[in-house]
């Protein structure tokens, strides 16, 4: 029992670690980012849109990999690659030279990371705990997000007199250097806790007597693979969509930049509630039903948010939404792996099909924040943020669209006795 909460624990820190540096400073300090490194919002778009091309490229070939060598070392050395690239963070670079890391973190957090921390937390749920092994993997990922990000806020703030305004010129950029140091510290660490703890897994079942090109072609026939890939797109959008709550903190609710950090910070503890509670849920009800769930209601929240201004001393229910959208989100993606065992993909074929699955359902590292810093450049302050949530609602009623799709579409394939992928 020791030896399995270990596993997780390594596995959890990795997972969210690797993401610190090219995600959690631009989402908790965006409107700071903006202001230190001189970008617009299409600016910032454009460099997350390197990164997911990059990231794009790396996710199928990552997958493959994933099912012919053990995982641990693979997870050590993207996250120590990871953050070697922090320290290069921290000398401020410009559009050209964050454009260059972005695309190299690209690299470092997927080629041998993702698909491997994939099949590490399948094997760890073994047949009936997939929910919660990827809720309790995605919901203490939330957890050590938001710990990390309330130690950051405390970094960022000592830089500043009071909560209104910088003691100098210079103090804004020095705390957020500050901020960027610390993440890179706490990435190299989780990589070598990573390296020294996580077990030599070997290969999965099946692996031995299955090649590479012949788990491709019976991937890429699936049409469910396909149908899980578009509901990731849908699902990931949303998680994309929470870049925008802290400059949306600034321009519309009337924060300061510490305020919005603080308030982006807290919603994090929501996602191991959420992630969790939905692992739970979906090994009592299934994945796809809850999910399905999900998607309306966030449709809902989206287009409430889409339509609401906000009003002095009368924003209760518009805090609430917000939240709401928060937890949705977080759910979302604490289960949307746990498909994998619901439509049959062997163990085998894991990192095949989640390489092929994320290569398609994480599309939105490329598009999704050029498009919404463009919306919000061209219609600045409250418009812009209107229209960034009616676009988030619309996907999500594509998202539930989907899985109700998925659903139909597994009944019909266990109805006619249909056999799992590669029998």
């Amino acid at each position: 029992m020791y030896h399995r909460l270990l596993v997780i624990f390594c596995l959890i820190l990795a997972g969210e670690a690797v993401f610190a540096l090219p995600f959690h400073v631009p989402r908790f300090f965006r409107a700071t980012v903006l202001e230190v490194f001189g970008f617009s919002n299409t600016d910032l778009g454009d460099v997350f849109a390197i990164y997911g091309i990059t990231a794009m490229l790396a996710y199928f070939p990552g997958g493959i990999i994933a099912d012919r060598f053990s995982p641990h070392r693979l997870l050590g050395v993207s996250l120590i690659a990871t953050a070697a690239g922090g320290l290069y963070m921290a000398t401020i670079p410009g559009l050209v030279g964050m454009s260059i890391l972005f695309a190299y973190w690209g690299v470092t957090s997927i080629l041998l990371f993702w698909a491997a921390l994939i099949r590490s937390t399948r094997e760890w749920g073994g047949e009936v705990l997939q929910g919660r092994a990827f809720g309790i993997l995605d919901g203490g990922r939330g957890l050590v997000a938001a710990g990390l990000a309330s130690i950051a806020v405390i970094i960022f703030k000592t830089a500043f007199d009071g909560e209104l305004g910088p003691a100098d010129p210079t103090a804004r950029p020095a705390a957020l250097v500050a901020v960027i140091y610390f993440y890179t510290a706490m990435t190299f660490a989780a990589g070598v806790v990573t390296w020294l703890l996580v077990p030599d897994m070997g290969r999965p079942p099946g692996a031995a007597r299955s090649s590479p090109v012949s788990n491709i072609r019976e991937v890429l026939r699936q049409d469910v693979v396909w149908i899980q890939a578009l509901i990731v797109i849908c699902a990931y959008c949303g998680y994309k969509g929470l870049d925008n709550y802290a400059l949306y903190g600034v321009e519309v609710l009337g924060m300061n930049e510490v305020q919005a950090a603080k308030f982006t910070a807290a919603s994090a503890y929501i996602r191991p509630i959420a992630a969790v509670a939905a692992g739970i849920l979906a090994d009592r009800f299934s994945a796809g039903r809850l999910m399905a769930g999900i998607f309306l209601v966030l449709c809902a929240s989206y287009g409430y948010l889409g339509f609401t201004a906000p009003l002095p001393g009368a924003n209760g229910l518009l805090f609430a939404t917000i939240f709401i959208s928060f937890a949705g989100v977080y759910a979302l993606r604490g289960v949307y792996f746990a498909l994998l065992q619901e439509t049959r993909v062997p163990a085998s074929m894991t990192g095949t099909a989640v390489g092929l699955i994320s290569l398609v359902g994480y599309t939105p590292d490329v598009f999704f924040a050029a498009v919404g810093g463009r919306l919000l450049d061209n219609s600045p302050g409250l418009p812009g943020h209107q229209h960034y949530f009616m676009l988030l609602g619309a996907i999500m009623a594509l998202g539930m669209v989907t899985i109700g799709i998925l659903m139909h579409r597994t009944k019909q394939r266990r109805e006619t006795g249909h056999p799992a992928l590669g029998d």
